[in-house]
């Protein structure tokens, strides 16, 4: 995406200021933060080199120049791994990882292996997401509790139920979190597949629909999704707190698994047995949206 490398360092610069690394604040600063000649002077570099990497001419900037901008602007590891591939994207693309034109839904990627792990899963909702967090497959139980079944092909997407579901601020009590959480991981996908034409769709859409997103995606955050907990208030099996792990897929590098891991013994545990129940009954609730 156009302008990415220059916005996230900016973003990364309006955090910090100058007392945070030793300096002593002078003059009347239009923009908080980091000035981009503080920058320059911290991370050992001229300032015209700096401001060449903003605008996203440095091509052939270095690990080593890479790192110091990093450690000044106090990266974590994603956001550290996320800077190198945005100011290097053709260097960190190989041909088979480029995205291709896609005319057709991604879900018969998902190779029958992986189908029928999910479906071993039968005490734990789990799904499949791909390329811009779209769901691809799912087992009976994910089903049962997220409805994925029942939606439209294109409204499977994390990003599209969170903003755009009128009922996803009632499913999730921690909505602000689940919604900071979804753009941060979106906007990981997005430097890494810069030439994506459906996820700039996407954000746009997004963009045009919902103020919350615009605020969240402005915000430049980026972190991967590997595990956490996740409160939802179920329409009919109520209160459900599910932490849930997200692993790779071997050979499948734009594919994730998503397993929820209700805690044996617990009242969600309960309930999620209750729904797996109705599943196999044929009879599982029709719930609202799911993440």
């Amino acid at each position: 995406m156009d302008g990415e490398l220059g916005d996230f360092l900016r973003s990364r610069r309006a955090r910090i200021s100058p007392e945070d690394v030793g300096l002593t604040s002078y003059g009347r600063r239009r923009v908080p933060g980091l000035r981009r000649e503080e920058v320059a002077q911290l991370a050992g570099v001229s300032v015209d080199y700096y401001i060449r990497l903003e605008q996203g001419r440095g091509p052939s900037v270095s690990d080593a120049v890479l790192d110091a901008v990093a450690r000044v602007l106090r990266l974590d590891e994603t956001e550290h791994a996320y800077l190198r591939t945005v100011a290097r994207p053709d260097a960190r693309r190989t041909p088979a990882r480029r995205t291709p034109a896609r005319t057709e839904p991604t879900a018969r990627r998902v190779r029958p292996g992986l189908r029928l792990l999910l479906d071993l899963f039968d005490r734990a909702p789990a799904f499949v997401l791909g390329r811009r967090m779209d769901v691809l497959a799912w087992n009976a139980l994910g089903d049962a509790l997220s409805g994925f079944s029942r939606m439209p092909a294109a409204e499977r997407n994390m990003p599209r139920q969170a903003f755009l579901d009128p009922g996803a601020r009632e499913l999730y009590p921690d909505w602000p979190a689940v919604a900071a959480e979804t753009v941060a991981h979106l906007r990981l996908d997005a430097g890494l597949h810069q030439d994506d034409k459906e996820l700039a769709a996407l954000v746009g859409e997004l963009s045009l629909k919902s103020e919350d997103f615009r605020r969240l995606w402005a915000d430049h955050q980026v972190k991967a999704k590997t595990y956490g907990v996740k409160r939802m208030a179920h329409p009919v099996v109520g209160a459900l707190t599910l932490p849930y792990e997200t692993l790779a897929v071997p050979g499948e590098p734009d594919l994730s698994l998503v397993v929820y891991t209700p805690e044996p013994g617990s009242e969600t545990a309960e309930r999620i047995a209750l729904l797996a129940s109705w599943a196999a009954g044929g009879n599982a609730p029709e719930p609202r949206v799911e993440r």
